[in-house]
């Protein structure tokens, strides 16, 4: 049977709008960790390299925080990357079902499902894109991410490497344009005259 067969049942009582206004913010709730949008795109930046579109680290910054404030804008996404957070909790105090915290702590090589979490970010993010560039931090594992426990440096390369493959793939289309407005800016700014010193064409 396929999907798109089965007859749909909406739930009911479905509010039209709904106040958003007061629900936590995940980046928040991050940077209490110690996990700060500067120290995620401090580890992002140490793996960047050029790419068409984000030619230079300046540009990528920009582009990843936009990418970055984007994907956490998606609540579902929010409360995976909480869930994690959680999981880490509970492992740190020897509470996780079926897994001692001396397992938990060693980080024995048979426990995946810190790994599987981290995909299944990435590539919730930024499809199979996402879980490559996943892959390419967990294996490296810079800047905060060597600093991690079990489940979190899983968590947040999960996160960082789906933001950075959004960033190298939706970057070509207005990172170029970041890079003439940046450089018109320095331009225009070597060039503009400083007020009350008007530059006379005669001598003396």
């Amino acid at each position: 049977m396929k999907l798109s067969s089965v007859n749909e049942k909406k739930k009911k009582n479905q509010p039209a709008d709904i106040d958003n206004a007061n629900t936590r913010s995940i980046l928040k709730v991050l940077e209490e960790a110690g996990l700060s949008e500067e120290v995620l795109v401090a580890t992002a930046m140490e793996l960047y390299v050029p790419h068409p579109g984000v030619e230079n680290m300046d540009i990528a910054q920009q582009v990843f925080k936009r990418e970055l404030k984007l994907a956490l804008s998606d609540p579902n996404l929010c409360i995976l990357l909480y869930a994690g957070m959680l999981l880490e909790r509970e492992g740190e105090k020897g509470e996780l079902p079926g897994i001692s915290k001396e397992i938990f702590d060693k980080d024995l090589t048979f426990l995946i499902v810190d790994e599987v979490i981290g995909m299944s970010i990435a590539k919730y993010i930024s499809g199979d894109k996402g879980i490559f560039e996943y892959v390419r931090f967990d294996k490296l594992k810079p800047g905060i991410l060597s600093k991690l426990g079990p489940f979190m440096d899983d968590v947040i390369a999960g996160l960082i490497g789906g933001v950075s493959a959004n960033m190298y793939t939706r970057g070509k289309d207005d990172g170029g344009k970041a890079a003439k407005i940046t450089e018109a800016t320095k331009i225009i700014g070597a060039t503009k005259p400083v007020p009350g010193k008007r530059k006379s064409r005669f001598a003396g």
